[in-house]
């Protein structure tokens, strides 16, 4: 019995104990909650490449004369016909012009033959007979009757005297042709440099409307916790609750700064307008063909 009631005793002590120690309450961190600013990269513009343009000057070329080609004209030999059978024979027989002659030949194509009689000045009379063949042209001739000549007489005639005519040379007046060299009239063409008037591109900076964010403490609203002492039956110690005065941490919202952005500066290209060099035209030269007349020589007439 007094081994139970002296248990009861430790138990109730070490109860006692155990409710006089207050409860250790922890008050909660909070970290502030941590914001970086966002990054604006500021854009990028290439400036346009603009390239001037190259003007070339125009070529004038010299007008080539070529001399005219003259073809030698072409003589073919004539065509060769086979030699055909023929004959014929004709006389004639004038006394006013003392003509008298006799012709006749014949052919068979390859072997000719024939004869003429021809009255000669002196009385005679002339006969020859031909032939020609491959072998060639072979002739004989013989004469008729005896040659007569009469006796010569001094002519008593007497020739006219004829005056050498006079001839007088020709003047020709046509004048040597005026070759005017030609003038050439075309002018260099005119080149205008070109204007760019492309404007520079406005560049706005951007307006950022972004609001800092509004942070809002958190309020916190855990009670304190209720502790309902037990009941001892005997003499159960008196046990007052912690009061506890805990304050929800203060909480200041960051300051946001929004970043300067700085328009870039941009440059108009300077253009130099090209050098344009006139072609220079030489007129060319022209030498007018010396002119000469004519000599015509008098042809001397034969004095009587």
């Amino acid at each position: 019995m007094k081994f139970a009631i002296l248990f009861a005793v430790f138990a109730v002590a070490a109860a006692r104990d155990a409710y006089n120690k207050a409860p250790a309450y922890s008050a909660p961190a909070y970290s502030a909650p941590a914001y970086s600013a966002p990054a604006y990269s500021a854009p990028a513009y290439s400036a346009p490449a603009y390239s001037a343009p190259a003007y070339k000057a125009p070529a004038y070329s010299s007008p080539a004369y070529s001399t005219p080609a003259y073809s030698a004209p072409a003589y073919s030999a004539p065509e060769e016909y086979p030699a055909q059978p023929y004959s014929f024979s004709y006389n004639v027989k004038d006394e006013t012009s003392y003509n008298d002659f006799i012709h006749s030949e014949n052919t068979d194509g390859k072997v000719t033959t024939g004869s003429y009689r021809v009255a000669l000045p002196d009385g005679r009379t002339q006969i020859v007979s031909y032939k020609a063949d491959s072998y060639g042209y072979t002739a004989d001739v013989k004469y008729e009757g005896e040659a007569n000549y009469p006796e010569y007489k001094q002519s008593e005639y007497k020739a006219n005297a004829y005056s050498t005519p006079s001839y007088k040379a020709p003047i020709y007046t046509t004048p040597a042709p005026a070759y005017k060299a030609p003038v050439y009239t075309t002018s260099a063409p005119a080149y205008k440099a070109p204007v760019y008037t492309t404007p520079a591109p406005a560049y706005k900076a951007p307006v950022y409307t972004t609001p800092a964010p509004a942070y809002k403490a958190p309020v916190y609203t855990t009670p304190a916790p209720a502790y309902k002492a037990p009941v001892y039956t005997t003499s159960a110690p008196a046990y007052k609750a912690t009061a506890y005065t805990t304050s929800a941490p203060a909480y200041k919202a960051p300051e946001y700064k929004a970043p300067t952005y700085v328009a870039p500066t941009y440059k108009a290209p300077a253009y130099s307008a090209p050098a344009y060099k006139a072609p220079q035209y030489k007129t060319p030269a022209y030498t007018a063909p010396a002119y000469k007349a004519s000599v015509y020589t008098t042809t001397a007439y034969p004095k009587y």
